[in-house]
């Protein structure tokens, strides 16, 4: 158990200081005249990813489930996911939000993951909303969570894209780029 317990804390300092970041490119991005769009969903999309971490902590902790025999195969997965995820982030620089923030004008960023994929960023959380819990055999946290997302990107990535078309050359660098998954 103490193994989850580091774990789990370091998924959450890690969530804090990405919301620490978002805050300051937000901040950075506005101060340029930048515009934020999909506020409506926001409010549940931060609910549904602090739910996660609730669900996750009580079906391990509380109710004690057990890694599988085989937790190496979606640890490795999380490892892979955080290194696309500094990558993505890092590739976005102050452009990386957790809100839908865009600043009228800019050329999309095409360079890192983005050069593969349209969202690598919801790529990586959808993985991890996934890995993370089979880790410790939190099945019920697995397939909740990622059918929850599943949801919310069916409403998040519209909303996205849509802003992406109306205030930015995202069509033009990004149209022929699938959304998931790598291409050339």
């Amino acid at each position: 158990m103490n193994w989850f317990l580091l774990f789990w804390g370091f998924l959450i300092v890690q969530r804090l200081a990405e919301v620490r970041v978002a805050r300051s490119n937000e901040k950075k991005l506005l101060s340029k005249g930048a515009v934020e769009a999909g506020k409506d969903h926001y409010k549940w999309m931060v609910s549904m990813h602090v739910a996660f971490f609730v669900v996750f902590f009580i079906e391990v902790y509380v109710f004690n489930a057990e890694p599988p025999s085989w937790w190496i195969v979606p640890f490795v997965l999380f490892l892979l996911a955080q290194v696309i995820r500094v990558w993505a982030i890092s590739s976005l620089g102050e452009f990386w939000n957790t809100k839908i923030i865009l600043l009228p004008g800019a050329n999309v960023v095409a360079k890192g993951p983005y050069r593969f994929m349209r969202h690598p960023n919801y790529t990586v959380v959808s993985l991890e909303l996934l890995v993370m819990p089979l880790i410790f055999g939190a099945y019920l946290t697995a397939i909740l969570f990622t059918i929850l997302n599943i949801f919310m990107l069916r409403v998040r990535i519209p909303a996205e894209e849509k802003a992406l078309m109306e205030l930015t050359d995202y069509e033009k660098s990004h149209g022929q780029k699938q959304r998931f998954f790598p291409s050339q």
